[in-house]
């Protein structure tokens, strides 16, 4: 997870060293932020579908783990699984919904 954690940090780097030179290039859309909100709007996506890729495979892994040590046990993980998952998923679909609103204001 070290791993993963390191490639993130250094794409949000990446993304910070080059999103200045990415809005001073246009010179109209300056003035009204256009170019904020739609860089903005990608990071939004991208930290929901990076926050929400990693939340569902730990709570795979952990219901998984359960059920390998306590088979008994599946059909009492399943259904609660199953809604935590529908939750998780949810706040990535509002994070898309938001950053599709940031766009619209570009």
């Amino acid at each position: 997870m070290n791993r993963y954690l390191t490639k993130a940090f250094s794409m949000l780097a990446l993304l910070a060293a080059v999103a200045p030179q990415m809005a001073f290039a246009a010179e109209g859309e300056v003035a009204h932020g256009g170019g904020i909100f739609a860089i903005g709007a990608g990071v939004a996506i991208g930290l929901a579908a990076l926050g929400g890729t990693l939340g569902q495979g730990k709570a795979i892994s952990s219901a998984l783990d359960s059920i390998g040590r306590n088979p008994a046990a599946q059909g009492k993980l399943f259904i609660p699984m199953l809604i935590g998952l529908a939750f998780v998923e949810s706040l990535v679909i509002i994070a898309f919904v938001i950053a599709f609103q940031l766009v619209g204001k570009a």
